[in-house]
């Protein structure tokens, strides 16, 4: 199965979902993460106001992490040691990255085999366009955007949530792809009173790129934000899967039935935060766009053997920690607690719930 995961921003996906994204990982199923407000606008990163850079917490692109074919850049060795062969420590030698490209590129011709889109690839392992083929240079793969690597070396804010979203792609084993619509705060939104409020009349929901992304995707699944907290950026995503629950199923090939595929999850760290227990916790009007024949229906994911791993992921979005949790300790803990009350409400252990859309 195909998984999507609608992100408002780089690290929700892992916030809210990375008990159940490593799960399905786990059992071998697709997992892509959307991560929609990741760009700036166009904006310098010295040009943002104070308020702009306290909210983010300091060109389109898809990855497609494989084992050992990806830009070792960001990942320190974990044992620096020379053992004389010349190679760097965190460096595959050829022969052994020549093997490992082997089982990646049949690995990526069996994902593009299921997939509908490409994002300037090859599977048959030729540059396109006059572009450099990275896996003929020695010890590299699949690499990040040296120019987003670089701004993020400079201390760009929104560099540095982009780099930390690919990280944590490459991490979790997902593929990820970012849509870089400006965040809110480049969107003229001012204060936690605008950005916590009702969206703008002339800020539009990104429903016709959202819906273009995902049916290339083709998921069995795909996962909305609900919206927990009121967030403008997190309800206009919502907006988006309402919407799709809205549209008449197309028999072109036939079309999804998105009643049968659409799923929202309680955003984290706003559900800890209020106590999030049922769809009444939410504002008045915030799922008005339901369709009348389609009911939400909780649904509770087991994720007491990925818990662990679940902090692991969160803690690579290193600029986000102390302004959401005050330091990793208290993340780790926040994550466990709201995963235990969570679970309790589903007579589990530890648990993310899920509200899938379903027609009776």
């Amino acid at each position: 199965m195909a998984h999507v995961f609608v992100a408002p921003h780089p690290d929700d996906a892992a916030l809210s979902c990375g008990g159940l994204i490593a799960s399905l990982r786990e059992l071998g199923q697709n997992v892509t993460i959307l991560t929609v407000y990741s760009g700036s606008g166009g904006g310098a990163d010295g040009d943002l106001t104070g308020y702009q850079r306290e909210a983010l917490g300091f060109g389109t692109k898809a990855i497609w992490p494989v084992t050992e074919a990806f830009n070792r850049s960001a990942i320190a060795a974990d044992f620096p040691v020379d053992d004389g062969s010349g190679v760097r420590p965190w460096a595959a030698e050829d022969d052994r990255l020549e093997a490992t490209q082997a089982d990646a590129d049949a690995s990526s011709k069996r994902f593009w085999q299921r997939a509908s889109w490409y994002r300037r690839a090859s599977i048959r392992n030729r540059p396109l366009a006059g572009q450099v083929l990275v896996d003929e240079v020695s010890t590299q793969g699949a690499v990040y955007t040296d120019d987003v690597v670089e701004a993020a070396s400079t201390g760009d804010a929104v560099a540095t949530r982009r780099v930390e979203d690919e990280r944590y792609a490459l991490f979790a084993e997902a593929s990820i792809v970012f849509l870089d619509l400006p965040d809110a705060v480049f969107r003229g939104y001012q204060g936690d009173e605008q950005l916590l409020g009702e969206p703008r009349a002339d800020d539009d929901a990104p429903a016709e790129i959202l819906r273009r992304e995902i049916a290339r995707l083709e998921p069995q699944r795909v996962y909305f934000p609900l919206g927990v907290g009121n967030h403008v950026d997190h309800q206009l995503c919502r907006a988006v899967g309402l919407g799709l629950l809205g549209e008449a199923r197309s028999w072109t090939m036939p079309g999804p039935d998105w009643a049968d595929t659409v799923t929202f999850y309680e955003d984290f760290p706003y559900s800890w935060w209020g106590g999030f227990s049922s769809l009444d916790g939410l504002p008045a009007g915030a799922l008005d766009g339901l369709p009348p024949d389609v009911l939400l229906t909780p649904r509770f994911a087991d994720i007491g053997d990925q818990l662990e791993r679940k902090i692991r992921g969160v803690a690579l979005y290193e600029s986000q920690l102390d302004r959401l949790f005050e330091g990793e300790r208290k993340m780790a803990s926040a994550v466990r607690l709201e995963a235990a009350r969570v679970g309790s409400q589903g007579d589990l252990g530890r648990a993310e719930r899920y509200w899938d859309a379903y027609r009776p």
